[in-house]
């Protein structure tokens, strides 16, 4: 019985994938055709009016009074570990 069912649910989604496909591809050729113009300043306005250039983020904050400096946690495990190392007798 699921077997039957699975049959059922695979043509119409079959069909209606490829007819999804069939819009985006019209949809896509909507496009202008800027490549088949002669002229370099036209063929880049056209370029330009096809996909205008997006907005640039906001430059971020650089000193944010709001936010504590950034204290790194491994400092002083650092300063220990360094103590540690230069106590050890190499040569003895």
């Amino acid at each position: 019985m699921p077997r039957y069912r699975l049959a059922v649910w695979t043509v119409p989604l079959v069909v209606v994938g490829l007819a999804l496909g069939a819009l985006a591809r019209g949809a896509a050729g909507a496009e202008a055709d800027c490549r088949a113009i002669e002229s370099t300043s036209e063929r880049l306005a056209c370029y330009d009016t096809a996909f205008p250039p997006k907005a640039k983020k906001p430059a971020a904050v650089q000193n944010d009074t709001s936010r504590a400096a950034y204290k790194d946690p491994f400092i002083a495990e650092e300063a220990r570990t360094a103590a540690k190392l230069k106590n050890i007798c190499r040569g003895c």
